[in-house]
Parts: C-alpha cells; sequence; structure tokens
C-alpha cells in the first residue's frame, strides 16, 4: 500500500469511529510507528486530522472545517471523476450555479467550451478561473469573503439569490445523510446554500463518500430536495441505497 492510500484510510477511520491509535494502525499496516506519525503529521499539515497523544482525531471534532487548500489536495482523482459524471447534469444552454468547494472547483475545470453557459458562483477563485471562457457569461455573488472556504455570504450575496432562476445548481456540503440531510459548519454559508437550491429547477449535490459519514451544525436542505447525489465508489453500498430510497438518484463515479 503507497502512503497516500494508507493515509486516505486512516483519515476515514478517524472520521468513522472519531479516533485513530499509533500502534493499532501499526499492527494494522504492518509498518512501524515512525511510519504511522509521519502519516499522522501528513495528515495533520493537510489540516484533516489534529494530532493528540498516542494518536490523532479528526478535525471536524474540534469544531471546524479544513480550509480550501487543504481539502483540494485530498481525494484528487475521486473529486475529478466526481466532475466528470457532474458533466452530464450540465444543460445544452442556460444558467447554472456552482457552489463553492473543492469538488465543484473541479467542475469548474471541467465545463465543455461548445455549450453557452450563464454560471453564478459565491467563489471569487472559481469566478476567475471562469472569466476569459468566451462561452461562458460569469456572475459573482458579492458579499463578505470568508477566508476559509473563499465563499461569499452575508446579504449582499443572499438578495441576488431571491430574483434568480438556474436549470440547475451543483452544490457541495461538508456532511450529508438522510436523517439530517446536508449540513456544513457554517450558518452564514448554510443560508447562502439554501436560497441557491430554492433558485434552482433541479439540485445535484458533489460529494466525496467522507462527506457522508458526518453531520454538521448547520442545515441547509433534506436529502429529499436533491435530484441527483453524484460520489465515488468509495461510498458504501448500503449508503447509496438508503439515499436513493429517500428520494434522488444516486451515481458512485
Amino acid at each position: 500500500m503507497y502512503a497516500e492510500e494508507r493515509q486516505q484510510e486512516i483519515l476515514r477511520r478517524a472520521r468513522t469511529i472519531g479516533r485513530v491509535d499509533v500502534v493499532t494502525l501499526a499492527e494494522e499496516f504492518a509498518v512501524t510507528t515512525e511510519t504511522i506519525r509521519r502519516d499522522l503529521t501528513a495528515l495533520e499539515r493537510s489540516g484533516m486530522l489534529r494530532r493528540v497523544h498516542g494518536g490523532a482525531i479528526p478535525v471536524e471534532r474540534l469544531g471546524f472545517e479544513p480550509e480550501l487548500a487543504a481539502r483540494d489536495e485530498v481525494l484528487i482523482a475521486e473529486k475529478e471523476r466526481i466532475a466528470k459524471a457532474a458533466l452530464a447534469e450540465l444543460p445544452e444552454d442556460g444558467a447554472i450555479i456552482i457552489d463553492a468547494g473543492s469538488t465543484t472547483g473541479r467542475l469548474v475545470q471541467a465545463l465543455p467550451a461548445d455549450r453557452e453557459l450563464t454560471v453564478i458562483v459565491n467563489s471569487p477563485p472559481l469566478a476567475t478561473a471562469m472569466a476569459t471562457r468566451l462561452n461562458l457569461t460569469v456572475i459573482m455573488l458579492g458579499g463578505r469573503v470568508r477566508g476559509r472556504t473563499l465563499a461569499t455570504v452575508d446579504d449582499w450575496a443572499l438578495r441576488p439569490l431571491a430574483d434568480l432562476h438556474v436549470d440547475v445548481a451543483f452544490m457541495a456540503a461538508n456532511g450529508c445523510s438522510v436523517a439530517k440531510g446536508l449540513t456544513t459548519p457554517y450558518p452564514a454559508e448554510a443560508a447562502i446554500k439554501r436560497a441557491m437550491i430554492g433558485a434552482a429547477q433541479r439540485c445535484v449535490l458533489l460529494a466525496d463518500h467522507t462527506k457522508f459519514a458526518n453531520n454538521y451544525l448547520a442545515r441547509f436542505a433534506s436529502i429529499q430536495e436533491i435530484d441527483v447525489v453524484i460520489s465515488d465508489t468509495g461510498l458504501d453500498t448500503g449508503v447509496a441505497a438508503e439515499m436513493a430510497a429517500a428520494g434522488p438518484e444516486v451515481v458512485r463515479a
């Protein structure tokens, strides 16, 4: 097993059970404790785990979310597959919303050059990435920019959404479950996401498999409000079936 694969499995376990132990991981992966400590250090530097005595815990347990740059460096292949699958949900022309996020950012990179689209975003980096594309009309929602997620929030972002209607909203979430719906740690971002969904005829959630193990402070949609959930093959088949039974189409890319 390569170091990156081992680190992703360590992260998955930490998020599932709430904590990982150095000695136990070393035994299970048949590597030295020094190797596991290096893995935990790498995951801590990427903003995914926090080291504690004898092991590590996921940052979600500490009540904050990793910065966008850190999230953009993990599960790259999975996010690219999700983005590619999301292209099937694009209208031939018309208007779409792309929510701020690392997986939705991959969708921005994958947008085809042969469709005339109006794209509404609440992320300055995503707006900049599309601004020179001749086939795209980019509308940037104003407001305060959150440093951690680089998403715009508050009234100047909310007000325009009340008067907009788009064909599809491509949404991101920190957590997702049938019981609790789609959640995020920050209420101001939840308000923007809720308004985005309200402005869309159809909603597509782009979320890697790690997002289905957690729930966060602020809910912005029920699972029934989502038309399509696109994740990766790491999504548990039982969880996928439970999601599909609740309403949305589920795609494991």
